[in-house]
């Protein structure tokens, strides 16, 4: 007698052969936005293109401009510096009340300064700024 066996024709793959979830390298999450940003495509195509989900393209996408797809923040660098020349002294503030020796200044900002009126004019430049930079 031959063996005769049930074999179906089709075969069903189930979550346990392919694995429940597909891991992406950071490289891989990389390129994938990168290639979204592109001219070539939009978010769905290019989700599409790769067989993932188009909330999980967009939530690399705001990962990737966080700087946190790539391990984490990227490494500090250094920035160039220049120096500029000092700045002119600050304008004068808005009003000066005179009473006796001493001289009451109300700034932009809504600040009251009350200084002595023989006070060094750049030092009083130099203590407004610093109480209004504005």
């Amino acid at each position: 007698m031959s063996e005769h066996r049930y074999r179906p024709e089709i075969e069903i793959l189930s979550v346990t052969d392919t694995g429940r979830r597909r891991r992406w390298t950071d490289a891989e999450k990389v390129r994938i936005v990168e290639e979204s940003f592109g001219p070539r495509g939009s978010v769905a195509e290019t989700a599409r293109r790769h067989d993932i989900g188009r909330t999980l393209l967009v939530r690399w996408r705001r990962q990737y401009r966080s700087g946190v797809v790539l391990d984490g923040p990227a490494p500090p660098t250094f920035m160039p510096v220049t120096l500029a020349a000092p700045e002119p002294p600050a304008p004068e503030p808005e009003t000066i009340a005179s009473t006796g020796d001493r001289v009451e200044i109300t700034l932009t900002n809504g600040r009251c300064l009350s200084v002595v009126a023989s006070i060094d004019p750049t030092a009083l430049a130099r203590l407004v700024q610093v109480l209004d930079p504005s």
